[in-house]
């Protein structure tokens, strides 16, 4: 073994991969997953403190898990300190209550030096996002999460989403490399899904990664994929809340009714811009007095028009559920 390979080669411990996919099965059992945003000042820079009193009002909501620095947390635009700094945050707000699962990505180098941070800031596992820019066949898409795996500690779940999907082939592949304990799907084609999990070993996690994923849940879930991530538990948890409590007790009606009056405009709007996905839901947790800040480019915020439907809408959804403004 060269020296190189001994200072970059961290493999996963066995027991306590075990032991972090259970935890995140109980929590995927118990609610929504939380996306967290990232807190920017007015100009633009990192807002730890603003980050921190926003990241303790999600946590008093009891999530079933943390993922921060992930799409929602503008991973893309957050350098290695910051995102060190984002991350180390989470887990000392979480101080152990649910499991932090930080995102990494980019490409070969990138990804691994994330998951370094990642690892010594504390994180319990990684969602690995989706590689920069180019195509890749199955075979490089299984070597790249091979090569991760054996540069850090954490537990992966892969990500499926934009130039990222796996086959059922290398879906097997990457379930049997060490560390790897799931897969994130934000395509939404079922078929496809229906494969994977029928070819994934028992034990393995699944979930809904769907943009507003309510809209997609039952559907998921008679594939076998009941947990999901909720963007709009980001900015408002107790209709996230709401409507995951009415999905597992098969309100239909509840379900029907928050679908209708309030997720589907959602996405309408949410369809107008590119970026809203991300844009939305922060202006949305500025509106209810979140110290979030604004995106960051190339992401825009609301234009005033999408603004006033986006109150008016957080207000009809808020009271569907009784919650106050």
């Amino acid at each position: 073994m060269t020296a190189r390979t001994a200072s970059t080669t961290r493999t996963a411990d066995t027991a306590r991969v075990a032991r972090v996919a259970a935890r995140l099965r109980d929590g995927m059992a118990q609610g929504v997953l939380s996306f967290p945003l990232t807190s920017f000042g007015r100009d633009g820079e990192l807002d730890l403190p603003g980050y921190r009193d926003y990241l303790a009002a999600q946590l008093a909501t009891r999530p079933g898990a943390l993922f921060p620095a992930c799409g929602t947390g503008e991973f893309f635009s957050l350098d290695e300190d910051e995102y060190r700094q984002v991350v180390a945050a989470a887990v000392a707000e979480a101080d152990g209550a649910l499991p932090v699962v930080a995102g990494v990505g980019y490409g070969w180098a990138q990804a691994a030096r994330f998951a370094r941070i990642a690892e010594e800031a504390g994180a319990d596992a990684a969602l690995v996002m989706p590689h920069y820019l180019v195509k890749a066949p199955q075979d490089g898409l299984v070597a790249q999460l091979r090569h991760l795996a054996a540069r850090t500690r954490l537990p992966l779940i892969a990500y499926q989403r934009g130039q990222v999907t796996y086959g059922r082939d290398a879906l097997a592949e990457i379930a049997a490399v060490p560390g790897v304990i799931g897969l994130k799907d934000g395509h939404g084609d079922l078929d496809r899904l229906q494969r994977l999990t029928l070819a994934a070993p028992d034990g393995f996690l699944f979930f809904n990664g769907a943009a507003t994923a309510e809209v997609q849940a039952r559907a998921y879930a008679t594939v076998g994929v009941p947990a999901y991530s909720s963007a709009v538990h980001a900015f408002a948890p107790e209709i996230a809340d709401a409507f995951y409590a009415a999905l597992r007790a098969r309100d239909d009606d509840r379900v029907e009714t928050l679908l209708r009056d309030f997720y589907v405009p959602l996405v309408e709007l949410r369809d107008r811009v590119p970026g809203y996905a991300v844009s939305l839901v922060k202006a949305a947790a500025r509106l209810r007095g979140r110290p979030v800040g604004p995106v960051r480019a190339p992401l825009t915020d609301p234009e005033p028009q999408d603004l006033a439907r986006l109150d008016k809408l957080l207000a009809t959804g808020l009271d569907l559920v009784g919650a106050a403004a």
